[in-house]
């Protein structure tokens, strides 16, 4: 081993052409196995071995002596032909359950020298010009709680090929709307610019489908591109090196701006976020000329880039919203009221990060602010004031309803009634409280009794219902109350006549 160094910078450092000519040249001319030429030349063995198996020599012919592993690796070649991507762990426990008896560590050093190496794939560094392009990736990083619920972080980077000026945001989730936004608030970063093109990961928000070169583009992205001018690019599947710059600025930020970071909330998060991008991102020294800073490369690519239009395109989460029994729309895990008029139909919802609407066609039916909260009921005082007065409305036709069941001739008593200017809420009111306590049948024959008399009011039926309880004697009528079932409380059961049992019984008499 050379004198100094350890054996991992040994393992590592660059061996001369004579050195490595000297190693060959042992190993063929003079037969020395490979621990022989390194205890000679004073290096590490494994630098002798890495020599020689780049110069054709196969680790099988490198063997000192024989190891327990040698009746398994035919077994372990087979397996990693049909399974190359195998991990050497469960590769390990494959071969222990057909008896192998050694450590898994060595185990793994043998499976890495087995293992099929694919061929190496070559790169171009890729050459753009000033304001041609930029690449644009969402990265995760964990959660952050906004009026005590959790919700998912996300960064939104872009960065400019040329000059590597990097544009940092964060949203709480990474839908179509945030992503044009993330857009918005870049080009606004850049001083209202923006590239010529930008190249994209294939999430959802830019390809909804793809099949090998054919695109079946988000309507959203392509809608949004027209109108800044843009040409949006997805880049080949499985492909990420081709948007490295983007990679390599997600990398950057969790290691320089996410490490150690303490902010209150989201607001002061993304106000961190844009101090960054300018300072710490800007200051970096420029990768095609060490004498420029970032920042200074961007003002340079300024003149380059593309203008915005003037007519600010407006970002929206979009949705359609099914309303059940009860006038709210659930929208990002809250519930937002609306007019009762809308129950069990299906309304749009637009929100921008300030807002929520809901709208029937081109019609706005409810606008609220909006929440990042989750479970939360936002309310509209003018919903609520509808909803009390439709029920009130509601529970004063079921009540003439009742009674038009229960006794048919309360309809003509009731149109008397409205006839002569009285309260018909208050009239039925009373009329259904003496229906629970006398019966159908009772108030029946009273209301008649009153609309004989011309008496279109609710003492009239009373005077007329105690009358006829005390000519029969019978007791003054107790409320039935049935707390357990509220629901049986309004039941009105309408007496049948008994008169065919009657007949019944008085042709047996007559019989008798």
């Amino acid at each position: 081993m050379v004198a100094g160094i350890s054996k991992e910078q040994e393992k590592s450092m660059t061996i001369s052409k004579e050195f490595e000519a000297e190693i060959l040249r042992l190993h063929y001319a003079e037969k020395w196995r490979k621990n022989t030429i390194a205890a000679q030349l004073n290096i590490h063995h494994s630098t002798v071995e890495r020599i020689l198996c780049e110069n054709g020599v196969s680790p099988e012919q490198l063997r000192v002596r024989k190891s327990i592993v040698d009746p398994y690796i035919d077994f372990i070649k087979a397996t990693l032909k049909d399974y190359p991507k195998l991990n050497a762990t469960r590769l390990f426990y494959m071969v222990k359950d057909r008896g192998y008896l050694g450590g898994v560590d060595h185990f793994r050093d043998v499976v890495s020298r087995l293992r099929p190496r694919s061929a190496s794939k070559a790169f171009s560094r890729l050459r753009t010009l000033p304001g041609e392009q930029a690449q644009v990736d969402w990265g995760s990083f964990g959660k952050i709680t906004i009026d005590g619920a959790e919700r998912k972080l996300y960064a939104f980077v872009m960065t400019l090929s040329w000059s590597r000026q990097i544009f940092l945001k964060f949203y709480v989730n990474q839908g179509t709307g945030n992503f044009l936004r993330g857009h918005v608030d870049a080009f606004d970063f850049f001083g209202g610019l923006h590239p010529r093109e930008i190249l994209y990961d294939n999430l959802k928000s830019v390809v909804q489908e793809r099949i090998g070169k054919a695109i079946h583009f988000n309507p959203a992205i392509l809608d949004f591109s027209a109108h800044y001018h843009y040409k949006p690019i997805p880049v080949e599947v499985r492909e990420p090196e081709q948007k490295g710059r983007v990679e390599r600025g997600i990398r950057f930020v969790r290691s320089s701006f996410w490490q150690a970071r303490k902010w209150k909330d989201l607001d002061d998060l993304n106000e961190q976020a844009r101090q960054w991008s300018l300072r710490e991102a800007g200051e970096r020294r420029w990768v095609q000329d060490k004498k420029l800073t970032v920042l200074e490369a961007f003002e340079q690519e300024k003149g380059n880039l593309v203008a915005v239009p003037g007519t600010p395109y407006m970002v929206y989460d979009r949705g359609q919203v099914a309303i059940g029994k009860t006038a709210y729309g659930r929208f990002d895990c809250n519930d937002y009221s609306l007019p009762p008029a809308y129950v069990r139909k299906t309304v749009s919802v637009f929100a921008t990060l300030e807002t929520v609407r809901f709208c029937d066609g081109a019609t706005e039916v409810a606008s609220h602010k909006r929440c990042f909260s989750k479970g939360k009921q936002i309310e509209e005082q003018a919903h609520l004031k509808e909803l009390t007065d439709e029920r009130r409305t509601a529970r004063k036709h079921r009540a003439m309803d009742r009674l038009q069941i229960a006794a048919s001739s309360s309809t003509k008593f009731l149109c008397e009634a409205a006839d002569r200017g009285h309260n018909l809420g208050r009239l039925t009111q009373e009329l259904t409280g003496l229906l629970d306590l006398y019966g159908a049948q009772e108030l029946e024959i009273a209301i008649q009794e009153a609309v004989a008399a011309g008496a279109f009011h609710a003492s009239a039926v009373k005077q007329a219902l105690e009358r006829r309880r005390s000519e029969r004697g019978a007791k003054p009528p107790v409320k039935l109350n049935f707390v357990s079932n509220p629901l049986a409380n309004e039941l009105t059961i309408k007496p049948k006549s008994l008169a065919a049992y009657d007949s019944l019984f008085q042709s047996n008499e007559e019989q008798k």
